[in-house]
């Protein structure tokens, strides 16, 4: 071999070399990023969500002036206003609700969409959730079904939202409602008759739309127009996440309707609430 060729040779084990470095470099970077979003952002958030919980807690035990409800009328950007619980995940699925769907508060927890309603309010209550990283709150909002509770706590009250019919039972919502007792009290607000079903045609248990979609969190979703007064408006709420599970090029929405408000007073605790609502404790 002559020197010419030694020198490409040598040139060639160089340039293999710097790019197997530089692949193995990649490689760890991107599985030290895995790592992070997967399992420190949850470390992270399930710390910040102890936080808004305790302080959640001290803010209804604490004697204030006013009434309860005049306590909800506008919560603090970032501040932990109400519980969620989704008892088809057990009863360990609990987390504050916090106000606001930016980058700081979802990094806490659920978050509730500024200007949409309160708990228990005619109109729609809008929750935004992580799928992947920062506690995941919303992670398996694929695996409800419908009748499916969404518990909402306040100071004084659970209310019980349950998911509405999928598209494909709302035409015999009827026959499904005899099979589950669950089922009894959720409405198919889908109208006969009525051209696209009604206000509410489009507003079924699942749907996947594309990140522009805002007006999924309308007080009557997808009419942003908003066609109906607010006294003739259901009481919903609706849930929104990140679709596919590791991508966020659509959003997964998940509708629930109002089925029952029970005093905590009433209820004593939440495990005792589950019993009331007919789901397994």
């Amino acid at each position: 071999m002559g020197r010419a060729q030694r020198q490409r040779a040598s040139a060639l084990v160089v340039v293999v070399r710097t790019l197997g470095e530089l692949m193995i470099t990649f490689g760890i970077v991107i599985l030290l990023f895995v790592v992070y979003t997967l399992y420190v952002t949850d470390v992270i958030a399930a710390r910040q969500q102890d936080d808004v919980d305790d302080k959640l807690e001290r803010s209804w035990a604490s004697p204030v002036a006013q009434q309860p409800a005049e306590r909800l009328v506008k919560p603090e950007l970032g501040s932990g206003f109400a519980r969620i619980y989704l008892p088809a995940f057990g009863e360990d699925f609990r987390f504050v609700v916090v106000e606001g769907v930016g980058s700081p508060q979802l990094a806490v927890g659920p978050g509730h969409y500024p200007g949409t309603a309160l708990p228990g309010q005619p109109g729609n209550v809008g929750i935004a959730g992580h799928r992947i990283g920062k506690g995941a709150p919303f992670n398996d909002l694929d695996k409800l079904n419908s009748c499916d509770a969404v518990v909402l706590e306040t100071e004084t009250d659970f209310f019980i939202y349950r998911v509405m019919p999928m598209s494909d039972e709302v035409a015999n919502w009827g026959k499904v409602k005899q099979r589950d007792p669950r089922c009894a009290a959720v409405p198919s607000l889908r109208q006969a008759g009525q051209p696209e079903g009604g206000p509410y045609g489009r507003t079924v248990g699942r749907r996947i739309v594309t990140p522009d979609r805002g007006d999924a969190v309308a007080p009557v979703p997808y009419r942003p127009e908003n066609p109906l007064p607010k006294a003739q408006q259901a009481s919903l709420v609706t849930l929104t996440t990140c679709h596919p599970e590791y991508g966020n090029s659509e959003r997964m929405i998940i509708h629930g309707a109002l089925v029952n408000q029970i005093p905590k007073q009433q209820a004593g605790s939440y495990q005792a609430l589950l019993g009331l609502i007919g789901e397994p404790v």
